[in-house]
């Protein structure tokens, strides 16, 4: 079994309730689900929010919508995924976290199948990124995992989840799915209100039409509005991970 876990909570710092904002009428997160739900090498779902009451409506419209969901930590992410993947004991998680609304099924079914087809611990397409900031995707072995939950010790590797794997290189058995063009100057994640308004407008122009809009149709549609991609060309990939290992320096005095 191929599990993908979803995380997600309403706790962000930068855009309170992200994943609840609607678009179109629909809770942003479900729009993702919706996409996500195309992959044809995913088995499974599992939303993994937190236990804090801020989380409770998020939780209550999964159990509404009939999508499974588990509430765990909500510092350590890291400890959710694995509780999260314990009762349906998965050959492989597949990591992806619910501020990606535009998430490409065909880039999960690439980088599951990669796993799949060679003798790898981890696959992901992002070290280094060649997909719009919003595509990423990482799957690891349901091993591999356990391995990392004993051995992550810092704050920034229980936040972010497979931080410690890509920081020992050698510890496991990796590989990197390449976008054929880099596009990782994009951004198409939602950690602020410019996010946001940049992916209401894609989802605004696209969906109506055709629900299962693609990567290409989203290129075409910003190569036509390219005053769109301006909306957050000043904000930093990764800002959290980059915030999390300025606190773990802090911590140890370095």
């Amino acid at each position: 079994m191929i599990l993908a876990v979803l995380q997600a909570r309403m706790g962000s710092v930068r855009l309170p309730g992200k994943v609840m904002k609607p678009i179109l009428g629909t809770p942003m997160l479900f729009l993702e689900i919706e996409r996500i739900r195309r992959a044809r090498l995913l088995d499974a779902l599992v939303v993994a929010t937190t236990v804090d009451v801020s989380d409770d409506m998020l939780a209550d419209e999964c159990v509404r919508r009939d999508v499974a969901v588990y509430r765990g930590s909500v510092s350590d992410v890291l400890d959710r995924y694995v509780k999260a993947a314990r009762d349906l004991k998965p050959v492989a998680v597949v990591r992806l976290t619910g501020d990606c609304p535009l998430i490409d099924w065909t880039v999960i079914d690439r980088v599951v199948q990669t796993y799949l087809d060679g003798n790898f611990e981890y696959v992901a397409n992002v070290d280094p990124p060649t997909y719009p900031d919003g595509l990423d995707v990482e799957i690891i072995d349901l091993a591999a995992l356990h391995v990392v939950e004993a051995e992550a010790r810092l704050a920034s590797e229980r936040e972010h989840v497979t931080t410690y794997i890509r920081k020992y290189p050698g510890r496991f058995r990796a590989a990197n799915v390449r976008s054929p063009v880099d596009l990782s100057a994009m951004r198409w994640t939602v950690d602020n209100p410019e996010d946001f308004e940049l992916v209401r407008a894609i989802y605004e122009a696209l969906y109506p039409s055709n629900p299962a809009f693609e990567t290409k149709d989203v290129l075409a549609f910003l190569k036509e509005h390219p005053e769109l991609l301006r909306l957050n060309q000043h904000m930093v990939r990764n800002a959290g991970l980059l915030k999390s290992l300025e606190a773990d320096k802090r911590s140890f005095g370095l």
